[in-house]
């Protein structure tokens, strides 16, 4: 049995690092969630959730993973037969679609190539032949966790508006949100989706739904089933600080810390900090001489780098080394990028001596692994942060 020292350096792309501020706060005693005293905790948190998102809306917080805030968001705007645009852009994004199909939507993929995000050009000739408005919802993700590609969202929306189409705009934050800058608002987005384990730097547990006026009137005509699922009954109950079933009461405690040190730092300090270790990061991998997965500069995730392999080698082979010799986790290459990819998170409680440590193992794991990288990688990434 091998004996690890020190902690275990995580560093896949969510669940994230909890900080212990949160942990304390949620090993707070259970109290009543029909009481006053949750009560009083639950409209102070749907008070201050609201500019995490860029909203000053709604926003549902369900008792679920990512996934079923997907559903909600499909299920409390749709018909059955309903057209939908899925844009491909990774793993997840295929995923969504295959939830929209088997709940009975029509769904169209745009296909891409998974190095780039939702493009709005392809877009806009879409709509704009689309002249009887039978598109219903466009689905984008705004952070391709498999990908580490961000989408151009308020692009997507230009799109749509110089289309004059009615389609309601989703996207999935599940890997942005708290970390990348998110305007559900400004953008012109209708729902989106989001949850507890990355950026919000909880544990697995909470999904999100911020819903704007548009979807709101959408789930007034919505033909698809939901129950536990429908905003209706939630939003209602929130109005008087409680919810139609038991909450999850301590996540929630978890959630109040969480969004209080996001503003003790400052949101755009919050995005300007992701940013830099993204662009420490890619210094890292270029400077190994391997490649970013990305390929549009303008669509670099502030969350994740996903770096390709060359030819003959094995992503998950550099995985296992880098666990068993070094005690560090990095995300695996999902769907049609399995072993050809590693995916190196950088988002949440984090800072630069820990990407520092990250990029030093990550660097070892390549050597015993047998993969040709320069060791000026980890100098590279250095020289970006250490630069005032």
């Amino acid at each position: 049995m091998t004996v690890r020292t020190g902690r275990h350096f995580l560093q896949i792309p969510g669940p994230t690092n909890v900080p212990d501020q949160v942990l304390r706060a949620m090993s707070a005693p259970t109290c009543d969630h029909r009481g006053p005293e949750f009560a009083a905790l639950t409209t102070r948190l749907l008070d201050v959730i609201r500019p995490v998102f860029g909203t000053s809306g709604p926003v549902v917080i369900y008792p679920s993973s990512g996934t079923g805030a997907w559903e909600a968001a499909l299920v409390n705007t749709l018909s059955p037969g309903d057209r939908v645009l899925c844009f491909e852009t990774g793993h997840f994004s295929t995923l969504w679609e295959e939830m929209a199909r088997s709940l009975g939507l029509r769904t169209e993929i745009v296909p891409g190539d998974w190095r780039h995000g939702a493009d709005p050009d392809e877009l806009a000739r879409r709509l704009a032949a689309d002249t009887d408005h039978s598109v219903k919802a466009v689905c984008v993700v705004h952070n391709e966790t498999s990908t580490g590609v961000t989408s151009r969202i308020a692009d997507i929306r230009r799109a749509i508006d110089e289309a004059a189409h009615p389609a309601l705009l989703l996207v999935d934050t599940i890997s942005s949100l708290g970390s990348i800058d998110y305007r559900h608002e400004e953008w012109g987005v209708d729902v989106t989706v989001s949850c507890s384990q990355k950026g919000l730097m909880l544990p697995p547990g909470l999904g999100f739904n911020a819903v704007s006026p548009k979807a709101l009137a959408a789930r007034e005509q919505a033909g698809l089933p939901r129950s536990y699922w429908d905003w209706g009954p939630i939003l209602e109950a929130n109005r008087r600080g409680q919810y139609p079933y038991t909450p999850a009461t301590n996540l929630l405690y978890g959630l109040v810390e969480a969004v209080e040190m996001l503003n003790a730092e400052g949101l755009p300090e919050v995005y300007a900090r992701h940013a830099r270790h993204a662009e420490a990061t890619r210094a890292a991998v270029r400077g190994w001489g391997l490649e970013v997965l990305c390929a549009d500069e303008r669509e670099h995730s502030g969350s994740l780098t996903a770096v390709l392999l060359p030819e003959g080698h094995d992503a998950d082979k550099v995985r296992r080394i880098v666990l068993e010799r070094f005690d560090m986790s990095l995300g695996a290459g999902l769907g049609k990028l399995a072993g050809k990819v590693f995916r190196i998170g950088h988002l949440g409680h984090f800072n630069d001596l820990t990407l520092a440590g990250t990029l030093a193992g990550v660097q070892m794991g390549l050597h015993l692994a047998g993969v040709p990288a320069d060791p000026a990688g980890l100098p590279a990434a250095l020289e970006v942060l250490s630069t005032p």
